[in-house]
């Protein structure tokens, strides 16, 4: 039942290349750096991502996309990273954009096993009637685009059919984890996780602070071991960087004391 391993780079080591991997994390928050920078490392290229969105330019899985190692994204914001603007306009990056809450639904029911749902959210949008740029050419024309999506009435209202999502891996972060895979996360860094890991076959969980099964009160744990298959403790609890920084202006008073 002991689920740990050695290393970032020992849990990584049988992901190759073209897998599909769920990613936790929002924007900078919670996201398991160090299983990314062992990706890195490790040289794996063709990732298919599912993820909230690709870090920033130098950092999160903005450093995975820089080196050309992610070929598809599946994520509901981008706006924070220049080069994964070039890529996808480009022609060299495959992007398939989803509503928020809808992609949180689509990596739940997946880790339940629910293979589609219905939801009103892209009603009457590209997001149902299809022709959303997936994939440019080099030339600037649509080379792949998103295929018209089932909708139907419930209770007189229009809902389009969305379907779940896995993953062959997933890449998560928590707090605190113990020897069996129970997961504890701290407030907005649970964001994406929990669902990110249950979406995906091999979960890969990388712990800020790693505790012997049985310490964690069952009532605190978010995520059940059963969900997770390899975890690791980070390098360094500490690296944790700040997407936005912003600071309150110093008032003259202030500046006097």
């Amino acid at each position: 039942m002991d689920k740990t391993w050695t290393s970032a780079a020992a849990a990584v080591a049988d992901i190759p290349d073209g897998a599909t991997a769920a990613v936790g994390g929002f924007g900078l928050c919670g996201i398991p750096h160090d299983l990314i920078q062992a990706l890195l490392a490790a040289g794996v290229g063709g990732l298919r991502v599912i993820s909230n969105n690709c870090g920033v330019d130098d950092g999160g899985l903005g450093v995975l996309l820089a080196a050309k190692r992610i070929a598809r994204m599946t994520s509901s914001y981008v706006g924070e990273n220049k080069e994964f603007a070039r890529q996808y306009l480009a022609g060299e990056l495959e992007v398939e954009l989803v509503p928020q809450g809808t992609l949180a639904e689509r990596l739940r029911a997946g880790g339940a096993g629910i293979p589609a749902f219905y939801t009103p959210a892209g009603v009457g949008t590209a997001v149902a009637e299809g022709g959303l740029p997936w994939r440019y050419a080099a030339d600037g024309t649509v080379a792949v685009a998103s295929p018209a999506r089932e909708t139907r009435m419930f209770g007189g209202a229009a809902y389009v059919l969305e379907e779940s999502v896995t993953a062959d891996f997933a890449l998560v972060r928590a707090a605190v984890g113990d020897t069996h895979g129970n997961l504890v996360f701290h407030s907005s860094a649970r964001n994406f996780n929990p669902l990110a890991a249950a979406a995906g076959r091999v979960a890969i969980a990388e712990v800020e602070r790693l505790v012997p099964a049985g310490e964690l009160d069952p009532d605190a744990i978010h995520l059940p071991g059963a969900f997770v298959q390899r975890v690791v403790q980070v390098a360094d609890p500490a690296l944790k960087r700040i997407e936005k920084r912003t600071i309150a202006p110093v008032t003259t008073a202030e500046a006097g004391n």
